[in-house]
């Protein structure tokens, strides 16, 4: 059975690799995550997303720091006497067990007595609508049922927290889709508490209660996904949550609450609270779904349509602005290549941020003091 706790909490929690020099893969990572929360570790290849599960799991010691559950200290146990479950990318299923024995295989190591087994397993089953694939081999389901049984046998022991790492990466778009909602279902029904870790920044806003962006090992933001979204941290939060539009811009005015900025050619303006002196550098987020065709707020951006590309019930358009500044946005009017229209954006949905934009091909600012966004 799952042992009852509080809180899980990581408190300064580092890891360095031998050899890495000296960048930790995981820097004095401080986090608290409450009983039956779902948090998402989330952040580009590198970031130190899987570093920090696996220092919880126990599959890597800790350089420095510690993690407890409420007052046990737990970073000094074996991973087994952890009581954590875990459900991997790649699955991880034995393929020489049927689906019933590979469920069954971690209370079976714990030496639980047969018919408890026999009831975690009937019942890991159950919940994930595998009961009549007990007895096929790995070999003989799809992606999405092997994925299934790799939750069950993590669900079967019972565990006091879920460690999941790029659980649905392999699967195509539709069954990722499908596994978003039976994991929700999953946490809701069963109350559990989930790590969760991914790279897909669309996951982890349907599924999380918080979200943690980990860059090159260092925590740049942590709240709840809608927190995130409207008012990132900073512009390589902003970057990784989808805001494409990241410019240098150049304070030239503020005045009655708003910010006037140049971004090389033409100019936007920011309902922010944050202050800024005029000639100071800064960067500009907006995201593609804020730039509207047509002047807003005061703001009329001259563009000559580049490329259009067809999404459905939108238009993914890209726009060169006057300076050669590339803009993207998504509209439901149809665009022309060549054709030539203003644009404009809500002052209250353009970011700024009192830090440059580094000239480099993946545009992924570094990570600086944020300005507070109103």
């Amino acid at each position: 059975m799952s042992e009852s706790f509080s809180q899980l909490r990581l408190e300064a929690v580092t890891r360095r690799y031998a050899g890495s020099g000296e960048s930790p893969a995981l820097s004095e990572l401080t986090l608290a995550i409450d009983q039956g929360e779902f948090v998402a570790l989330l952040g580009p290849s590198g970031c130190g997303k899987t570093t920090a599960l696996n220092c919880v799991a126990g599959l890597v010691p800790l350089t420095s720091g510690a993690i407890y559950m409420d007052d046990k200290r737990v970073d000094t146990l074996p991973t087994e006497k952890r009581g954590f479950g875990m459900v991997f990318q790649n699955y991880a299923l034995f393929p020489h067990l049927t689906v019933r024995r590979n469920v069954g295989f971690g209370p079976k190591m714990r030496k639980e007595p047969k018919d408890v087994i026999d009831r975690q397993v009937t019942d890991a089953l159950k919940l994930v609508r595998l009961t009549e694939y007990a007895d096929r081999f790995p070999r003989e389901l799809s992606g999405g049922q092997q994925q299934r049984v790799a939750i069950a046998r993590a669900v079967a022991m019972e565990p006091s927290i879920v460690l999941m790492d790029e659980p649905l990466s392999n699967l195509d778009s539709k069954l990722r889709h499908e596994m978003r909602g039976e994991l929700q279902e999953l946490h809701r029904r069963l109350g559990l508490t989930t790590l969760y870790v991914t790279h897909d920044q669309e996951e982890a806003l349907s599924l999380a209660d918080r979200m943690v962006v980990l860059r090159d090992g260092h925590m740049q933001q942590v709240g709840a996904p809608d927190e995130l979204f409207d008012h990132p941290a900073n512009s390589f939060v902003a970057d990784f949550l989808g805001y494409r539009n990241l410019l240098r811009a150049t304070v030239a005015s503020t005045e009655a609450g708003l910010l006037r900025l140049d971004c090389q050619g033409f100019t936007l303006s920011s309902q922010t609270s944050a202050e800024f002196a005029p000639g100071a550098e800064a960067t500009v987020a907006v995201r593609p779904d804020d730039i509207v065709v047509g002047a807003v707020g005061g703001t009329s951006i001259d563009v000559v349509i580049q490329a259009v590309a067809y999404l459905g019930k939108q238009f993914e358009v890209e726009a060169e602005a006057t300076g050669g500044v590339r803009l993207y946005l998504r509209t439901e009017e149809r665009l022309e290549l060549g054709q030539r229209v203003a644009l404009g954006v809500d002052p209250r949905r353009v970011m700024v941020y009192a830090e440059s934009l580094p000239a480099h091909d993946d545009k992924s600012p570094a990570a600086a003091e944020p300005a507070s966004q109103s």
